[in-house]
């Protein structure tokens, strides 16, 4: 099951569109930014509720 969710990037701060498939559970995977195309670290969390994003800069975790 794919979904969208709007966040903004942790480097240039401009807002950006993620799809996501929440069918796979808890992942982590890096994205580069749309728009300044830096890899951006993802964890996406999946619970009863839905799902949960943290995006972090390439070195923090």
């Amino acid at each position: 099951m794919l979904a969208e969710s709007h966040q903004y990037c942790p480097y240039c701060a401009e807002p950006i569109t993620l799809l996501v498939d929440i069918s796979e559970g808890d992942q982590e995977y890096i994205e580069d930014c749309e728009v300044c195309c830096r890899p951006i670290n993802v964890s996406l969390q999946v619970h009863a509720q839905g799902f949960s994003l943290y995006l972090a800069h390439e070195n923090e975790s």
